[in-house]
């Protein structure tokens, strides 16, 4: 009686907490989904394609510069006395072509009375000598404010006009961009940036809050399986949940991504016209993948190569750990008959060597941190501070919690191996 009550207890306990580790699991699939999302339109909104090298927003900042000193726009001395000599060179010329024409043999009564009266009325030489006060005084009126303003704004006018006729992205493109931010019910970059660090702070929080509840499990399943080692009785009940868990964390770890991969200049200063032209967390390039997106990236390569690499980690992260985990079952509840399949047995025992391949699938997503540091060497080249150009550049690699995830779920399985072969009674030639 005692015995079946403490198995109901054990069951009751970790029947609990496996359901616990279910719901975490769960929630670390979709905050971290979410958040990948999030991430993912993030890196298209701020990619380095619609910033720094877009010729709609260098057109914007490079018209704006110009109107803007169009408005601060003063003559100096030395411009003013330039000008002045410009009006009265083409005052100069005028005389020039009005005296040539005067010059003109006149044929008719009337033009030899025009040119008679214009010789006389009209003294030439006094002319050229007032052409400097004309021209001062022509410059002077075109400095008025209200003349000064409509010259700005034929300037301004024809200045935009040559704008709007500059453009590079294609609608399909600024569409896209725009259904971005409508689906954030924001009407700007700015606020999407801020919005959306926000919410992925948030979700980030929430993502590690629940993988760390999941390692804690494993961790009092650990500590279970050593407190009641000597009691043979709960050991067939505590191993099924174990594998019951070991499931659950194993789906987490699939499902979440490993690894993600952020190489982005911070920030970048131009220093144009006198004016600073500010570019910042300009994306060059972003990844966050999981094992099962990563296997379903290489089938949908339709290369032959790819394909094969697909199979293997589809084998040897998936396939061979849950028929591993679901042989132990089979063994420990089956009967004598049922223990001397070679196939369970191989799956059950004989597997630890081949389950070690879950390793060199972690091995192959570490292969990812040596971009770590091809990208910071590279991005540290792209860092220039000058006058009139200042570049920031960063690296985001980083692990995420999936990798963390799978490693437990790997040495949790090894555990359990080990643990199988104690608690049950090989016969030790059908194992040779």
């Amino acid at each position: 009686m005692a015995i079946n009550i403490k198995r109901i207890l054990l069951v009751l306990f970790t029947g609990f907490l496996v359901c616990l580790a279910g719901w975490s699991s769960y929630l670390v699939y979709k905050y971290s989904s979410e958040a990948a999302e999030i991430k993912k339109d993030y890196s298209e909104l701020n990619s380095i394609t619609h910033g720094l090298l877009s010729v709609n927003i260098w057109r914007d900042h490079l018209t704006n510069m110009v109107l803007n000193r169009i408005d601060e726009f003063d003559f100096t001395p030395a411009q003013e006395d330039t000008l002045v000599l410009q009006v009265e060179n083409i005052l100069m010329t005028g005389i020039d072509k009005g005296d040539s024409l005067m010059n003109l043999k006149q044929k008719s009564l009337k033009g030899k009375l025009r040119k008679f009266a214009v010789r006389t009325l009209v003294p030439e030489e006094k002319i050229r000598a007032l052409v400097p006060m004309f021209a001062q005084t022509i410059v002077d009126e075109i400095q008025q404010p209200e003349n000064k303003e409509a010259l700005k704004y034929v300037i301004k006018s024809k200045l935009q006009e040559y704008s709007d006729m500059t453009h590079a992205d294609s609608e399909t493109a600024v569409v896209r961009l725009n259904s971005l931010l409508d689906k954030y019910e924001v009407t700007g970059l700015e606020v999407f940036n801020r919005k959306t660090s926000e919410k992925l702070m948030t979700l980030e929080d929430q993502t590690y809050n629940h993988t760390y509840i999941l390692l804690g499990i494993i961790v009092v399943f650990l500590f279970i399986w050593w407190m009641l080692r000597n009691q043979f009785f709960l050991h067939t009940p505590l191993f099924i949940i174990s594998v019951i868990l070991s499931l659950v964390v194993l789906f987490a770890g699939l499902t979440a991504p490993m690894i993600e991969i952020d190489a982005r200049f911070q920030q970048v200063n131009f220093l144009l016209i006198g004016e600073q032209i500010t570019f910042n967390d300009q994306v060059i390039f972003f990844q966050s993948k999981s094992i099962l997106q990563v296997i379903d990236i290489l089938f949908q390569t339709g290369k032959v190569d790819s394909f094969f690499v697909g199979i293997l980690i589809l084998v040897f992260s998936i396939i061979f750990p849950v028929a591993k985990l679901i042989s132990t079952q089979i063994y420990l509840a089956g009967n004598e008959k049922i223990r001397r399949s070679k196939i369970l047995k191989f799956f059950a025992f004989k597997s630890g060597k081949w389950s070690m391949a879950d390793v060199y699938v972690i091995a192959i997503f570490m292969a990812y941190i040596g971009f770590q540091g091809i990208l910071d060497h590279q991005l540290a080249n792209a860092n220039v501070e000058t006058e009139s150009l200042v570049s920031i550049s960063t690296n985001k690699t980083s692990l995420q919690p999936g990798f963390i995830i799978f490693i437990a779920f790997v040495l949790f399985s090894l555990v359990l191996s080990t643990i199988l072969k104690k608690i049950t009674v090989l016969d030790t030639s059908s194992l040779k």
